[in-house]
């Protein structure tokens, strides 16, 4: 998630901002400390411009 964020030029609280959360929270999650609800992922995925699939289960090369 955080490579998809940064690539889209947002800070962490920017993406906060845009789904709602506090930065902790898209802290925990890109440290893998939080699993997010399949609400909050969805809100993540439009505010990145990707889909659950991409951002969430990267293929095999990309791990």
């Amino acid at each position: 998630m955080k490579a998809a964020r940064v690539a889209k030029g947002l800070t962490q609280q920017e993406l906060a901002e845009l789904v709602g959360v506090t930065r902790q929270t898209v802290v925990a999650i890109e440290k893998g400390d939080y699993n997010p609800t399949v609400r909050l992922c969805v809100e993540i995925c439009r505010a990145l411009g990707t889909t659950l699939d991409g951002l969430f289960w990267p293929g095999e090369d990309e791990k």
